[in-house]
């Protein structure tokens, strides 16, 4: 699927499943997409990425220009812990990213210590592999909810027409701890109560219906596939940096561990 704007088009704003940190090294469809997602949009010139990863209580954008890798999961290969994901960042397009935000009422602030964490970089060095496009990371508010996010999303969807793919890492379902005691393969078919979640979600988006998105809590086996909702929570800001009206678009839909939805979506 040809992701690509017409010339005066602005980008769309993706929202992508980064799964397990392996999945750079499992051969699977999820890994397939990712790896084609550089050459089915046009050459943004900058991407922000809202991660599952950084958690902060009021938005924080990083602002340095070198930042580090951050391997922060444990128990995986070791080849992962040798990653380095050296993208750039741009201090002034965090600046502008900021001021956005603080326009639209948020206290936000730059953090120039902070580096990509794997939600940022693990879907980016299959998508970006060159790492030669610079990059900002927005932090996740956990204890805000979808339309905290989905605001976000709308403060920032300027960028859209200043060549800034904004993309929100997360997971369409998310439940560690039953991936964990089920002892699943990369390959076991998708359970009912994930798909039951995924299909939802599909269906609520290709329908534009963004007040069902919104109370995602009475989803089919929301709580369930989101113990916490920290995986889902990025999903809302490119869902609200789309153009409101405009339904948004399936762009890949697999399952990996049975349990682990890898679904991702473009708003326009």
């Amino acid at each position: 699927m040809n992701l690509s704007p017409e010339p005066s088009a602005r980008l769309p704003a993706l929202f992508l499943s980064h799964g397990s940190p392996a999945l750079i090294l499992e051969d699977c469809p999820a890994r397939d997409f990712l790896q084609s997602v550089g050459r089915l949009v046009p050459e943004p010139k900058a991407i922000l990425v809202v991660s599952a990863h950084w958690e902060t209580e009021a938005p924080r954008v990083t602002t340095g220009e070198r930042p580090q890798t951050v391997h922060d999961f444990f128990g995986f290969p070791d080849a992962l812990y040798r990653l380095a994901y050296a993208a750039p960042g741009h201090p002034a397009l965090a600046e502008r990213v900021i001021g956005l935000l603080r326009e639209a009422g948020f206290q936000a602030a730059g953090d120039k210590a902070q580096g990509f964490d794997h939600g940022v970089w693990s879907p980016l060095i299959l998508a970006f592999a060159e790492a030669d496009v610079p990059v900002l990371q927005l932090s996740l508010q956990p204890g805000q909810d979808a339309r905290h996010h989905l605001a976000l999303g709308r403060a920032l969807a300027p960028l859209r027409g200043e060549g800034v793919l904004i993309v929100g890492s997360g997971s369409t379902t998310h439940n560690l701890a039953a991936f964990r005691q089920m002892r699943l393969q990369l390959d076991t078919p998708p359970v009912a109560w994930a798909e039951a979640f995924a299909d939802w979600l599909a269906e609520k988006v290709e329908a534009g219906d963004e007040a069902a998105l919104l109370n995602w809590r009475n989803a089919p086996e929301a709580r369930r596939n989101h113990p916490t909702p920290e995986h889902f929570l990025p999903f809302f800001v490119p869902l609200g940096a789309g153009t409101p009206g405009v339904p948004g678009r399936v762009l890949h839909r697999s399952m990996t561990y049975g349990v682990l939805a890898m679904d991702a979506y473009a708003f326009d």
